[in-house]
Order: structure tokens, then sequence, then C-alpha cells
């Protein structure tokens, strides 16, 4: 039987989690095996939950109790179950965008380089892509075109954040993922992985070059927006790659290009 609970005002502690803790907080970096996510809508929610992640609370509109929310609520269990009506739950930033249900939820711990890379064939590196819906695009991009993993340094957005969560469709659930730190490079090399800078330089292959087609093991490596990639991690690239742009375009948006790359790349 579900554990529901009626909310008749907005300011009632237990909406915290979903109304005024920061994403930070939420992310817990003090002691990250007690970190929190919220997720969203019952699609991207039974995605979760079918990955295996622990629910803590649902926060649920009122009147879809027993429609649309209905089939997450039952695979919870006994979890507080936070029901209001509409005039309450208004005052949550985005809320109307989440189709009445949100779910708090305990993170996993991080998974190594080398296990995103076992069996793998392509896999994304993200270089300091900080903003969150990039960050959730370009996974989305990565579950749909066949990469097999995605690492991300420390100066990028967490893929757990509420907002690239939402834009990723629940994929950074199925997708594996994992934060590296600064000698990533070296261990991809060691891991047999051959590395493609995607950035606007003069001495760049394209991307339709048959031999990054013909590389067993490679990682398609992106960099921040606006000013992309460090010179350090392209000198320190096996390929630096260019996407051919046409009407005077110098470039596409981080996410965009994640996607032409991605198809062009992927293990044919």
């Amino acid at each position: 039987m579900p554990n529901i609970i009626e909310i008749t005002y907005f300011s009632a502690p237990e909406l915290d989690i979903y109304a005024r803790l920061t994403e930070v907080q939420l992310l817990n970096r003090e002691f990250p095996e007690k970190g929190i996510f919220v997720a969203e809508s019952p699609k991207v929610i039974e995605r979760a939950l079918d990955a295996g992640y622990e629910p803590i609370s649902i926060l649920v509109e009122r009147r879809t109790i027993n429609g649309e929310a209905s089939g997450v609520i039952s695979r919870c269990g006994e979890i507080p179950v936070y029901a209001a009506e509409f005039d309450v739950l208004k005052e949550l930033t985005g809320f109307p965008l989440t189709r009445g249900l949100l779910c708090a939820m305990r993170r996993k711990p991080l998974l190594s380089t080398e296990d995103i890379c076992f069996g793998a064939q392509r896999i994304a590196v993200l270089e300091d892509v900080m903003n969150p819906t990039n960050i959730g695009a370009i996974i989305r991009s990565a579950a749909a075109l066949n990469i097999d993993g995605v690492i991300l340094t420390s100066g990028c957005s967490n893929p757990l954040y509420r907002r690239a969560i939402r834009v990723s469709m629940g994929t950074a659930f199925q997708v594996p993922w994992t934060f590296v730190g600064e000698n990533w490079q070296e261990e991809l090399k060691k891991l047999g992985f051959k590395t493609a800078a995607m950035a606007l330089c003069d001495d760049t292959l394209s991307i339709d070059d048959e031999r990054l087609a013909k590389e067993e093991k490679l990682a398609i490596v992106l960099g921040t927006e606006g000013d992309g990639l460090s010179p350090k991690t392209i000198a320190n690239c096996d390929y630096t790659v260019k996407i051919p742009m046409a009407h005077g375009v110098d470039s596409l948006n981080v996410a965009a290009a994640s996607a032409v790359a991605f198809w062009e790349l992927r293990k044919k």
C-alpha cells in the first residue's frame, strides 16, 4: 500500500528536497554516498527504477495518483508519497513540466574508467561542458547513436542534475558514465583507445576520414561551450577532427556537434 501524505502548503519541510535544496546540496560532495537526485515524469522515473536506482520519496499532483503516476507509485513500495493540489505545487519552479510527478532517489557509486571502457568500442569524453542542458542532450545522442559510455572531466555539470536528466529523457540512467581525473588521456591510452579531438584547427582530418572509421577503439573528445578543448588536450590526442561547415558558420553547439560526430564515427 502506498504511504500517501497530504501536503497543503508550499513551505512544508517535506518539500525541501524538491523546492529548497540546491543541486550542489543534493549532490553532497562531502559525502557522495549520501547524494540524492530528483527525477521528473513517469517515463523518466521508470527508467531510473529499471536501472536499479533507489527511490526515497515521491511528490505528486493529487489528481494523478490513480492515473499517470500510479505505475511508478506501485513500484516504490511504502516510501512517502507527498500529494498536493496543483495550487500548492505550481510554486515549484518548472513543476508543470513534470507531468505531475517528481521522485527523489539515491545516487549510486561512480563507475571506474575501466568499467566504462570494458568491451567498449566508442566512447565520448566531455571536457568542462558546464551546461546541464548540453550534458543531457549529449547523453541522449550517445544512447541513440550507440556510443558505449561517457566520461566527464571534473569541470562538467553532473548528468544527474535535474535539468540534465530531463533533457536526456532518462537515458542518463542507461548510458554508463563517470567522472575522471586529470590523467584521463593516459588512462584511455593504456586501455587501448585512440582519441579524436573535435576542434576548429587548421591541421585536421575531416570527420569522414576512413582512418577514424577503422579504429577499433575510439574516444570522441568534445570541449566546453565557447572555448572548446584546451590546447593541451588537443595536442595529446591522436587525431584532431573538424566537422565541415557551410554558409560562413564556424561551429555547431557542442550538443549538436556531438550528434554529428557520434553518427559519423560510430562503429559500423
